[in-house]
C-alpha cells in the first residue's frame, strides 16, 4: 500500500471484518510455545508471497463485497517479512476487498534490532500497529524463556515502534518460573512508566508438547504455586487499573478506545478470512457460518496452494448449537460480556441452569438484562467455571 497511513477508502461497513495472515517461520522456537512456528534458516519470500497472495484470491471469491475493518500478521515472527512482502499482501487485500478508511492494520514483531530495523518499511506499507513481544524485562527470564533479545534491547524497540507507529501494544509473561509477586511488581510498573496504550499480560502456561511439559514433567521446572498465581493476577489487575488500562478480556488491558479492534472481531463473534500455515477463520455465507483451516505444515501448505489455490484442511458448516457455544467461550471472555439475543440457540439449551444460578449466586456471574458477564472474581477460574456451566 502507497500510503503511509495504510487506508484505502472503502463504504462504511454494517459489521465488523477481518483478516488474519500468519507467517509460520521463526529465528528459535521458544520452550513454552505450542504455536504453528517453524525454524527455517532460508525462506523464500517472493514464493510464499505469491502463495498467500493466491489463497487471499481464493478466500475472496467466498466472502466477496466485505469492507476489512482489520487485518492482522501473525506467526511464527512476522517480523521477519520483508517490507516488500507485507506491501504486496495489503496491496493484494485492497484490490480483492474494499479496506475502510480507518481499517487497524497489525503486525506482531520481535523487538531484536534486526527486526526493528523493518519498522519504517512496514509502516509505509500501510502498518498502523505494531504488538511486540516483549515478553519479560529482565535478562534471566528472557534467556529461560528462549527469547533473543535482552531487555534493554526490547525497551529500544518499544520507543522507536512508538515513534513509527500510531499505535503500539506489548507482551509480558507472568507466573514465570521462581516469580515473585514483589518481582512482578516490579517488572510491571516499569513497563507501564512507558505509558503504553494497550498491552497483552498472559500468565504461563505449560502446553503438552512443548519443551516447558517435558521439563515440568520431570520435576525441573517449577511454576508458582495456585496461591501466587492469584497475587500475581490481583497485583497486574490493581497496577493496571490504577494506570487507567483496565482489563476488556482476561489477559488484555487498554486505554478506552485503544483495544485490538481485530482481536475484537474473534470475541465478539464476527466475520474473518484466515490465511497461510495453519490459519483458522470463520466465514458467514449465504449457507451459515464456515469454519475453516489450512495445512500446518509450511512446505505442504505451500504445495498445496500452487496447486489448488488454497490450502484448506477443514471448510465445514458450524451448527448452531455449536456456533452459539463458541460466541459463549469468546464472548464470556470480554469484560463487557456477551449479548444473549446475539446467540444463534436457545441459552437454556447450551447451559446447565442451576449451575449458572449457582455461578450467580456466588458472585462470579451476573445477568444484565439480555447480557451475561463474569465477574471480576470470576475472570481468574473462568476457564474452570466455563467446564461448570456448559453442557
Amino acid at each position: 500500500m502507497s500510503s503511509p497511513a495504510g487506508t484505502r477508502a472503502g463504504a462504511p461497513n454494517s459489521r465488523p471484518f477481518g483478516i488474519y495472515v500468519h507467517w509460520p517461520f521463526c529465528q528459535a522456537k521458544c520452550p513454552y510455545c505450542d504455536f504453528n512456528s517453524h525454524v527455517r534458516p532460508q525462506v523464500n519470500q517472493a514464493r510464499h508471497a505469491a502463495a498467500l497472495v493466491r489463497e487471499l484470491e481464493t478466500m475472496a471469491a467466498r466472502m466477496p463485497g466485505e469492507t476489512v475493518t482489520s487485518i492482522f500478521f501473525g506467526g511464527g515472527t512476522p517480523s521477519l517479512m520483508q517490507g516488500a512482502t507485507v506491501d504486496a499482501l495489503l496491496n493484494a487485500i485492497a484490490r480483492l476487498w474494499p479496506v475502510a478508511a480507518d481499517a487497524e492494520i497489525t503486525l506482531e514483531a520481535n523487538p531484536t534490532s534486526v527486526e526493528a530495523d523493518r519498522f519504517r518499511a512496514y509502516r509505509n506499507a500501510g502498518v498502523n500497529r505494531v504488538s511486540l513481544g516483549v515478553q519479560a524485562l529482565d535478562d534471566r527470564s528472557l534467556k529461560a524463556l528462549g527469547r533473543l533479545h535482552s531487555a534493554d534491547e526490547a525497551l529500544r524497540a518499544v520507543t522507536l515502534a512508538r515513534d513509527t507507529f500510531p499505535r503500539v501494544s506489548f507482551d509480558l509473561i507472568y507466573a514465570r518460573p521462581q516469580q515473585t509477586v514483589e518481582a512482578w511488581d516490579a517488572e510491571l510498573t516499569r513497563a507501564l512508566a512507558f505509558g503504553p496504550d494497550h498491552l497483552s499480560l498472559y500468565q504461563l502456561t505449560i502446553e503438552e508438547g512443548t519443551p516447558f511439559a517435558a521439563l515440568h514433567a520431570a520435576g525441573r521446572l517449577s511454576v508458582p504455586d495456585e496461591d501466587t498465581g492469584a497475587a500475581l493476577y490481583e497485583t497486574t489487575q490493581a497496577l493496571c487499573e490504577a494506570a487507567g488500562l483496565p482489563a476488556y478480556e482476561v489477559s488484555n488491558h487498554a486505554r478506552p478506545g485503544e483495544e485490538s479492534r481485530h482481536n475484537l472481531v474473534y470475541w465478539q463473534g464476527d466475520a474473518y478470512v484466515g490465511i497461510g500455515p495453519g490459519a483458522h477463520g470463520r466465514l458467514l455465507t449465504p449457507s451459515g457460518w464456515q469454519a475453516t483451516s489450512t495445512l500446518t505444515d509450511p512446505a505442504a501448505w505451500l504445495q498445496a496452494v500452487e496447486a489448488t489455490g488454497h490450502g484448506l484442511v477443514v471448510d465445514e458448516y458450524v451448527d448452531n448449537c455449536d456456533r452459539a457455544v463458541e460466541m459463549l467461550l469468546m464472548g464470556l471472555r470480554l469484560r463487557e460480556g456477551i449479548q444473549l439475543s446475539r446467540l444463534s440457540a436457545p441459552f437454556g439449551d447450551l447451559v446447565d441452569n442451576q449451575a449458572v444460578e449457582k455461578c450467580i449466586a456466588n458472585d462470579l456471574l451476573v445477568m444484565h438484562g439480555d447480557k451475561l458477564q463474569v465477574t471480576q472474581a470470576g475472570r481468574p477460574v473462568l476457564n474452570a467455571l466455563l467446564r461448570e456451566i456448559l453442557l
